[in-house]
């Protein structure tokens, strides 16, 4: 019997699907096994794609401003009769919409930051409507920390990351800049939950 396997080669016997080498335990069935392949090579591929989205950074211009957080952005790449553009909604802040208190101030404020200037814009993610979401950067100013400091928005999310925004935001408020000029400004998310329940 040992004439049929090299030296060295221990004899493999497969006993109800799974894979058992001689004079060891049984091992995992060989499905749990490719099972366990495809899986991590499905973790590598997302994790390999989301480090890229994170990291993505493009260079442009904004050519129209929708709102007080949302612009539309032209990269450098795009041929000069393409209409390829992005949407990009400002990550981590929230403004104002145009039918609140200080919403046209909003929009104004961004206009006079990035509209037909050239931008460097950080890829956060894609939202639910196909929205880029993203930071932009003017010479070195942070535009959606800028708008928070001057009061024209809201900072979106809490955390050590957001340090500098909420900072930027507590400062507005002291010195009353903006919307904080208002006793009690909305939060533009309540306001749109405001709206939504009375439409419906």
């Amino acid at each position: 019997m040992s004439a049929l396997y090299p030296q060295g080669v221990r004899r493999q016997t497969l006993r109800k699907g799974r894979c058992v080498a001689a004079g060891n335990p049984p091992a995992y069935p060989l499905r749990v096994l490719a099972l366990r392949a495809v899986l991590a090579l499905c973790l590598l591929a997302l994790a390999g794609s989301a480090t890229t989205a994170a990291a993505d950074t493009l260079r442009g211009v904004v050519f129209v401003v929708i709102d007080g957080d949302t612009v539309l952005f032209k990269p450098d790449h795009a041929r000069a009769a393409s209409r390829a553009f992005l949407k990009v909604r400002l990550a981590d802040i929230d403004a104002p919409e145009k039918d609140q208190p200080y919403g046209d101030a909003a929009t104004r404020a961004l206009t006079a930051l990035v509209l037909n200037q050239r931008v460097a814009l950080h890829t956060v993610a894609t939202d639910a409507y196909g929205r880029t979401i993203a930071r932009i950067e003017k010479g070195g100013l942070q535009v959606d920390a800028e708008l928070v400091r001057r009061g024209h928005a809201w900072t979106a999310s809490r955390g050590r990351r957001n340090a500098g925004l909420i900072a930027a935001q507590r400062e507005a408020r002291r010195a009353q800049r903006g919307l904080w000029q208002g006793a009690a400004p909305t939060p533009p998310w309540v306001w749109r939950r405001a709206q939504a329940a009375s439409s419906s």
